[in-house]
This record gives structure tokens, sequence and C-alpha cells, in this order.
């Protein structure tokens, strides 16, 4: 009999349901069992038309499945679903006919059989036939006939069940651990490696005797490779090779193991594995990646020639697309620091193997790419980014810059039509994008070669003529004009990009200096207006241009946020000197923020002192922030006794903050160092004011340590003990949840409550037992 099995599983926390359908041939015709299971017995019914003959089964359940039940058919019914006031029922259509069967016997288990008429079951089959039933006779039989029950004890064999690979039973009760391990799977293949990880523990751990056990350790082994912790790999390689040396992974898990060994530097050991991969196991592709992985461990170790044979070893041997991907990608990255031109071939052959591995290596091909630009092989580098281009898709943050130089570098191959169709692509993609300029500019010199572009007469005429007499003066004009004409159409960084070109003219044109000057000043004021600040520290660095005043809050911005210091300063030196308060009060504050960024302190506490005389009769003034500027000096040069009343001051002009919170730590601080537990307590009852306000406890445990110490100075107990448990709800580390519970014991026995101060002993005891609160508690309940 030729069977086909299809199975539906369907789980609901309410109930457990499961279909399964079966296929088969009974002397050569085909048939079908649908197989009803439920924990619970359940009814089923033939629904009959007038000729008796079976039209449709109906069965009912009390409980509702949680999610939506697919329908499901075959050639021989059709099942569906449907619901009724809160009964869930199954509807079996029949396409020829249909005979409904309780199983009610389990012939493993029961010795006596017999037939009985029921209309609840856990199980009913349901069997889909054409013309005869298949498999059961059905026979005649007398009204007044007896029916006596079948046994089969004399008949029935051993039953031992399923046994797993060292010949123990297997006692399956739940299948939670195939769930996990189809979980495992599923997040493997989405790379979703931590989580994969984290299910596999908790698998190993759940279910200690799963028999999924050889895979789960298999993915284990996996993760940790793709994770780089190879140390990992290691043990969890040698317990499945001691564990399971007959699995088909065996090939794999030796590379893995002496890939990882080579990696923590145990070469010796890495050997070992290696030759053991390659004596016992020929006939796999992880041997060719074992070559590479052997010749990675070679040359890092510096003996490149070796390890490029195996590189080559594993390319030339192999018919997997990923590993001669693999092996190629290694020999580029060999080659192109010392000959990028033999390194191209074999960018070649990634391209045409496998160009998606560019993209599984992004940031090592993004290096390579952009070396083999610097070394003007710009048509290797266009296809790399053509392959990453192709992969990442216009989602990608890299995607518009991939996709700009792609093009640029095309333009700058023989393969001038495909640069055009590529520049066109990022004018069309990104008709506003970061290298518009650039690829217009490529364009225009494509222009003569590829079509009759719609662009300005002037700078074609003037770039044919560049291109056709760059070594004749006619060249040299044409270049000067087309530098006068960008500069007119404000084109500035098109000139500052000719800047090299024209330095060829020095001394043939007498304005050429000021073109170049009138450039910058230009993509000054651009710069600044798009807050592009890179760009204005590069100008103000590059070119000797004068700073106009009127960029001297674009220039401070930029060079505070780009860490220019010097630059800033001399900003703000030119200008809080000035005659005018309000430009004065605003120079002098940013000449604090630079002091205060650079250490210059001393200099901050006069500034400081300066602006706050200028502004201390302001109400919100917008540098108001000088207050807190100058209690931050006071603290880092250690003024002690300038603390208060410098707080007492920020106290004024902001009220209770949380942006002062640490300010009020660095109070109660010195309140302890002074003794003075009022101070303490002041500050102490703020923090913990905004910490509960913002429910934020970062300043826990240390203020409320603190404020308890005080109080407890002050014999005010019970203040104590209301502070000490407010970490009742703060979660601490073992040692400071003793120390809270044995000070908390403390603050009880001054209340007279012994009993509870035991219960706190013993919970510091219990906390950390090891800890020197732990032996205090214990010291104190011997009291």
């Amino acid at each position: 009999m030729k069977k086909v099995l299809l199975m539906v599983l369907l789980s609901f926390s309410s109930f457990a349901l499961e279909l399964s359908m079966e296929s088969a041939k009974d002397d050569f015709t085909p048939y079908s069992i649908l197989k009803i299971t439920e924990t619970q017995a359940f009814l089923c019914q033939e629904m009959k038309n007038d000729f008796k003959r079976t039209t449709k089964v109906i069965c009912a359940f009390s409980k509702r499945p949680v999610g939506k039940i697919k329908n499901l058919q075959n050639d021989f019914f059709k099942v569906n679903t449907f619901y009724k006031k809160d009964t869930f029922f199954l509807s079996i259509t029949p396409f020829h006919k249909i005979k409904l069967i309780p199983q009610i016997f389990n012939l493993v288990e029961d010795s006596t059989i017999y037939q009985a008429d029921v209309s609840l079951a856990k199980t009913w089959l349901v069997i889909g036939y054409k013309k005869k039933l298949p498999l059961i006779q059905k026979r005649s039989k007398p009204d007044n006939n007896l029916a006596f029950p079948f046994y089969l004890d004399q008949d029935s064999m051993p039953y031992v069940g399923s046994l797993d690979l060292h010949g123990n039973p297997v006692h399956i009760q739940e299948v939670g651990d195939v769930t996990k391990y189809l979980k495992v799977k599923k997040l493997y293949a989405q790379k979703q490696y931590e989580s994969a990880m984290e299910t596999i523990d908790d698998v190993l751990e759940e279910y200690p005797d799963t028999l999924f056990e050889a895979e789960l350790i298999y993915y284990k082994i996996k993760v940790h490779t793709l994770l780089h912790e190879y140390n990992d790999v290691i043990e969890s390689a040698k317990i499945y090779l001691n564990e399971y040396s007959s699995s088909d992974n065996i090939a794999e898990i030796l590379s893995l193991i002496a890939q990882a060994y080579s990696k923590v530097g145990m070469n010796g050991d890495a050997d070992y594995f290696f030759d053991r991969l390659f004596s016992e196991h020929k006939n796999t592709k992880f041997v060719q990646l074992g070559y590479i992985y052997k010749g990675e461990m070679l040359a890092s170790d510096g003996e490149k020639i070796k390890a490029m044979k195996f590189y080559k070893k594993a390319l030339y041997e192999t018919s997997d697309l990923d590993v001669a991907a693999y092996a190629a990608y290694d020999i580029a990255k060999s080659h192109i620091k010392l000959n990028p031109k033999d390194a191209t071939i074999y960018i070649d052959k990634i391209i045409t193997l496998k160009p998606s591995y560019f993209n599984e290596n992004y940031q090592s091909s993004v290096k390579m790419m952009n070396i083999f630009a610097d070394e003007a092989l710009y048509g290797t580098a266009a296809k790399i980014a053509t392959a990453l281009v192709d992969a990442i898709g216009i989602t990608s943050d890299d995607y518009e810059e991939l996709l700009g130089k792609r093009a640029l570098w095309l333009a700058q191959t023989e393969s001038k039509k495909e640069g055009l169709v590529a520049l066109n692509r990022y004018l069309k993609e990104f008709p506003e994008g970061d290298y518009v300029a650039q690829v217009q500019i490529a364009k225009d010199g494509l222009f003569f070669e590829t079509s009759d572009a719609n662009v300005s007469t002037k700078l074609a005429k003037y770039d044919k003529l560049i291109q056709e007499y760059s070594k004749d003066t006619i060249g040299q004009k044409a270049l000067y004009e087309k530098a006068k004409l960008l500069l007119e159409n404000k084109r500035y960084s098109d000139v500052l990009a000719m800047q090299h070109d024209l330095s060829v003219l020095d001394g043939k044109y007498d304005d050429l200096k000021d073109i170049i000057t009138n450039a910058a000043k230009g993509m000054m004021d651009i710069s600044l207006k798009s807050k592009k600040c890179k760009d204005v520290l590069v100008i103000v660095n590059d070119y000797n241009i004068t700073l106009s005043d009127s960029w001297d809050d674009g220039i401070y911005d930029c060079a505070m946020k780009g860490g220019n210091y010097t630059l800033s300063r001399r900003i703000a030196e030119k200008n809080f000197q000035s005659k005018d308060l309000a430009f004065r009060k605003k120079w002098l504050y940013r000449y604090i923020k630079i002091d205060f960024a650079t250490g210059n302190y001393s200099d901050v506490i006069e500034a400081s002192k300066d602006l706050i005389a200028l502004i201390e009769d302001e109400k919100n003034s917008p540098y108001q922030e000088v207050y807190r500027y100058l209690f931050d000096t006071y603290n880092r040069l250690e003024k002690r006794e300038k603390l208060l009343d410098s707080m007492l001051l920020i106290e004024k002009k902001f009220g209770e903050s949380y942006k002062d919170i640490e300010r009020y730590v660095t109070m109660m601080t010195l309140g302890r160092e002074k003794k003075d537990d009022n101070l303490v307590i002041n500050y102490g009852k703020k923090v913990q004011k905004i910490q509960k306000s913002s429910s934020t406890y970062v300043q826990s445990p240390y203020v409320e340590f603190t404020l308890y110490q005080s109080y407890m100075n002050l014999e005010k107990y019970k203040k104590a003990l209301e502070i000490i448990k407010n970490l009742d709800r703060v979660t601490l580390s073992k040692s400071k949840r003793a120390r809270a519970e044995y000070l908390k014991g403390m603050a009880l026995m001054k209340l007279w409550r012994d009993r509870e101060a035991q219960k706190a002993y013993d919970a510091a005891i219990k906390a950390n037992p090891d800890s020197a609160w732990a032996k205090l508690a214990k010291s104190a309940k011997e009291l």
C-alpha cells in the first residue's frame, strides 16, 4: 500500500485540536482518512439525505479556539469551521462517499475490544472513498445474535515505545521542545542570533533530555561563531564531537572549532582539527572552508604566501558558490594592498559567482571599494558599488552615497554609455541629493560622446575646449572663463573644486585669486545658512579669507560643534568687550562656555562674576546657566567654601530642578564632610522629592544611606527608619540590600521594636550572607 501523509496540528490556549489527513490506496483504489482528536470527548454525527446517503459530517466542541482556523481540503472532502453561539463546529463535506467511525480503543493499551455505538469519543475517523469502503468488510448479522468481546491478551506483544540514541525509553509529555526547536531554526534563518541563543539555552535547561539536543548544540556552535564568541565555540564543539561523533555535521563542526582555536591564538590546537578535517572528510565543502580558515590563520601570523596557497586551493577545488566567493574575497583583500590590479581579477570572480557576497561583508567591502577608487581603478570600484546598491535597496542610509559614487566612477571608465545611465539614474532618484553637483559635472563631461543633452551652451563649449586643448593656451583660457561663469552662477563648490586645475594659470590672470577668494566666501555663506559645519571649518582652515563679522555667530557654533575651541575663542575674544551691552553679555557667556569646556576654570570664575553682575537683576535672562557653570567650576576646583553660596543663587534663579539633582548630591556630600546633618537633610529631601516625581532613582541608594545617617546622628530614628524603608521599592545589589536591611534593623532597635529588628537582620543575612553587613547583622542579633 502506497501512503502519503499530510498532518495539520492546531493548538489553542483554550483547547487542543489535532486534525490529520492520510491519503493511501487499497487495491490500487485511492482513499483518504481524516482523523479528529481532542483531549476531551466530543460529538460527531453523520447527516443523511432522503436516500440514506451521508451528505455531511458535523462535529461539535464546547470550547472555542483563540485563533482563526483555515479551511482544509483534499480530493475526498472539504473541512470548514463555523460558530453558533458559544459552540464551535467542524463541517466535513464529501466529494464522493464518506464513513464516520469512533475510535474508542487503544490497541496498545486495551486487551479487549468490541463493537460499540457511541455518540461521544476523543477520536473520530472520517473515511473518504469513491465506491467501496476500503479495509473494512460489512457483514450482515441477524437481529438476535450475541456480541462477545474479543480478547487480545494471548496475542499481545511487549510494548516498549520510542527509544533515544542510547537505547533508553523516551517519555514525551509535551511538545514544548519541538516548538522551541522550530523557533530556534526560524530565528537563525532570520539572523536573530542573540534571540536564537537565548532560546537554545532555555530549551536545554527546560528539557535536559530533549531529542533535539544534538541539533540545538549544533546551532549553538554556529551562532557562537557568527557572534565571534570563539571560546564558547570551542567549549560547545568539544561536547558535540564527544557525544555525536557519528553526526553528518561533524565535518562542519571540525572546521568551526579549528577556526575558533585560530581566532583565539591557539594555532597548535587549530592545526590538530584542521588535520582531522582534511584527512577524514575529504569530499565535503567544509574541507575547502577549512583551507580558507587556515589561510586566515597564516595571514594573521604574517605568512601571506602560505595563506594565499590555501585560499587558491579552496577557490579552485570547491564547487560551492559561497565557498568560492569567500576564497576569492580573501585573495582580493590580500592583493589589494600590494597589487590592486591583481585584486581586480578576483573581484570579477565574485561578481560572477555571487555578487551578494559583498553585502554579506558590507563594511569590509566598502573599504575595499574605496581603495580601488583611490587607486583610480574606477571600474572595479563601480562593480562593488553596483553589487551593494542592488543588495541594500533605496531605504538604506548608504544608498544615495553608493549610487552617486558608482555613477561618478563609471563616468571615469571606458564604459561612457553605462556611466551616463548611472548618472541619469542618480539625478532621477535624488534630484536634490548631496552628489547632484558632482554628478551633473560628470554628466556634462560625458556629453560629447553620448548624446545631445540639454545643458548650458557656454559650459558645453568650455568643457569641449578644455578637453580638446588641455595643453594649449586655448584650453587654459576656457578653464579661466568656466571658473568665472561658475562664480557668476553661484556654483562656489565647483569653483573651489577647480582650484588645483586653476593653479596652472597663476600669473596669467590678475583676478584669479579673487575668483577663488570670492568662491570661498560664497561657499561660507551657503555652508553657514545650511549649517554644514564641516564645510565651514574646512573653508576657515584652507582659504585665506577675512572672516566677516556677520559670520561670527555661525562660525562660533560650528567651531564649538567641531571642537575647534581655538577658533571659537578667537571669535569670542573679538566680541565680549563690545560696548553694546546686549552683544557683550552674549559673547561673555559664550566665552565662559569655551573656558569651561577647555578647563580654564580660573577664567570661568572671573568671567562668570562679570556676567552675573550684568544679569543679576534681570528676570529670565537667556544667560542664567552661568550660575550652574560657576557652581560646577567651584566643585571641580574643590572650593568647598564657595559651593553653598553658589547653590543658593542657583535655587533662587531656578527653584528645585531635575537638572540640579547632581548638584544637590554634591551639597549632601559637602554636608557629610562638614558633619552638617541639617545641610545633608535639606538637600537630601530635594533629591528624594525630584526622584519621586520623575520616577527615577539614579541617586539611590547613596541619598538614602546618607540621609539615614544624618537622621540617626540627630536621634530622629523614626525619620531614619522611614528613609531606609524607601529602598524597599528600589532594585539594589545584594551587598547594598544587606546594608539597607541592617540599617533598618538598627533604626528599629533604637525604637525598641526588637522583633521587627530581628526580621530586618535576618533579611540582611539572607541578602548577602558573606557580606560585612551580614556579619554585623549576626552580631547585632546576638546582643
